[in-house]
């Protein structure tokens, strides 16, 4: 190739948001952060919402950064972000109200009020999707439920990614990785599920068309071309908007021994398969089904993730007291191990005003020692994280009889040093970390084949063999592992067994 081509790669996450400048030369690609700014909920008397205004002006941003220091346009562009939230669109596609936060308050107690109308042992079998409160069917559910008029006013949904790539290009759509996390489409059918949608009482013309990873949507509006300073338009590509397919697209030398590991504020982790697996085994174990960026399926555990030490820094810093990631990591190292675990998907982890008080009173009410220095803490989340890990890669052999021998982990874990190390020694098996930018890597892949730059996903990633580095880290053999496991099984069984309970109740 004459010059390189530049792939904007606007990649959203939880926590942060950032525009990427992804360069193929013809041989490698090369990953330059143009701008990057914090992203979180925003809480609104008694709501969490999310600053899609906010968000939107900061990725024109980027785009204005881009073109300050460039003179060439863009080949593409496309949005990658987290999953299950959505926006909502009058018929004149104005946003109706700010979406709201997946761990808003709305959708408390929905599921068990909705078991006798759809279970989530159907709901899993109509769509492959676990049942869990943060899903877009129990938002709309609860909009439903609580008579929100904004639904009734509502002629389109958007999810979060859809919502920026409609900004971008003009074109409405639901790109299929995205729609895959709503626990409202059929992955068998590849299309939204009709009957699930009925029978929640949802409008079914509010869904829009599905499109599959890698379909250009169209040119850069002309209003954001001027405003942001371009001469000319320059193409919109429906990349995997699924920060997680994005991730799991730019990972090399994945075989079907490997398992990925998508880490940062949750942690997804899984394999990659064909066809959704519907079995009973991984519903009983909380498998869950998700769209590829090559179309097939991801079969995957949402573990919440470091999310956890994040809530801790949040609330030391509140405080006064500020903790680097890096010191917190390097202190971690030099605390007495398994001296107390927790599991990450304890019901009071999953949204306390008070994250360091809720792990403290977790410890106490199990017997284990309390944590008194951040250092203890983060030994603490670290390690319970990883034997996490291990419990799913046993139960992912159990149920898809595979071996499975290497771990990728992508995204801002794989920085994580003692995590990866931690897994490794967990789990028994070697730990491939990177690359960091997995989602913007893919992100740009898809838009590399869609403009036919790269002629499939599959030569993209072997582009990306020479052109990240990655980390390898081998499992130290010891028996502390596997007791500290045994610890962390019996507190998961202790917490399996209050659930059924509340729910025979």
């Amino acid at each position: 190739m004459k010059r390189a081509v530049s792939f904007l790669a606007v990649d959203l996450g939880a926590s942060s948001g950032r525009v990427m400048d992804c360069r193929w030369d013809g041989c490698e690609f090369d990953l330059k952060e143009v701008h990057r700014f914090p992203n979180a909920g925003i809480q609104f008397g008694s709501d969490l919402h999310w600053d899609v205004l906010r968000i939107w002006a900061e990725i024109k941003n980027g785009l204005m950064n881009y073109r300050s220091h460039e003179t060439t346009t863009p080949s593409g562009i496309a949005v990658d972000a987290w999953g299950v939230d959505y926006c909502l669109l009058d018929s004149r596609s104005r946003l109706i109200g700010n979406p709201y936060h997946y761990r808003d308050a709305r959708t408390r107690g929905i599921p068990e009020s909705l078991a006798s109308i759809v279970g989530s042992k159907e709901l899993f079998e109509s769509t492959g999707v676990q049942t869990m409160e943060i899903n877009t069917s129990f938002q709309l559910a609860s909009m439903i439920l609580h008579r929100d008029q904004q639904i009734h006013r509502a002629d389109t949904l958007l999810m979060i990614p859809d919502l920026f790539q409609f900004l971008l290009s003009g074109h409405k759509c639901a790109e299929y990785t995205e729609a895959t996390t709503t626990q409202l489409f059929d992955l068998r059918a590849r299309s939204w599920s009709q009957e699930t949608i009925a029978k929640l009482k949802l409008p079914s013309h509010i869904f829009p068309r599905v499109v599959m990873p890698g379909e250009a949507l169209g040119s850069l509006r002309t209003n954001v071309v001027s405003d942001c300073g371009f001469s000319q338009g320059f193409p919109c590509i429906a990349t995997a908007s699924h920060d997680t397919a994005s991730a799991v697209a730019a990972i090399p030398n994945l075989a079907e021994s490997s398992v990925v590991l998508s880490s940062g504020t949750w942690s997804l982790m899984g394999i990659v398969l064909k066809e959704p697996n519907l079995t009973e085994e991984a519903y009983q174990k909380g498998f869950t089904n998700e769209g590829s960026a090559d179309g097939g399926v991801l079969l995957l555990k949402n573990l919440t993730g470091l999310w956890l030490l994040q809530e801790c820094v949040r609330i030391w810093e509140a405080a006064g007291k500020q903790y680097k990631w890096a010191e917190l990591e390097q202190a971690a190292e030099d605390v007495i191990p398994f001296r107390s675990i927790i599991d990450p998907s304890a019901a009071d982890l999953q949204a306390p005003a008070d994250m360091v008080a809720a792990i403290a009173s977790y410890c106490a009410r199990s017997g284990q020692p309390i944590p008194s220095t951040p250092s203890e803490f983060a030994r603490c989340t670290l390690e319970s994280l990883s034997l996490a890990y291990r419990e799913v890669v046993d139960d992912l052999e159990k149920i898809t009889g595979r071996t499975l021998s290497t771990i990728h982990v992508v995204g801002g874990g794989s920085l994580n040093q003692s995590l990866c190390q931690m897994t490794a020694d967990a789990c028994g098996r070697e730990v491939i970390a990177g690359p960091v930018e997995a989602a913007a890597l893919g992100n740009a892949i898809l838009q590399a084949v869609a403009t036919g730059h790269i002629g499939n996903l599959g030569e993209g990633q072997s582009a990306l063999r020479q052109s990240v580095n990655c980390r390898s880290y081998a499992p130290v053999p010891g028996h502390a592992w596997s007791e500290g496991y045994e610890r962390y099984k019996s507190l998961v069984m202790r917490r399996r067994e209050i659930e059924s309970a509340a729910v025979r109740v």
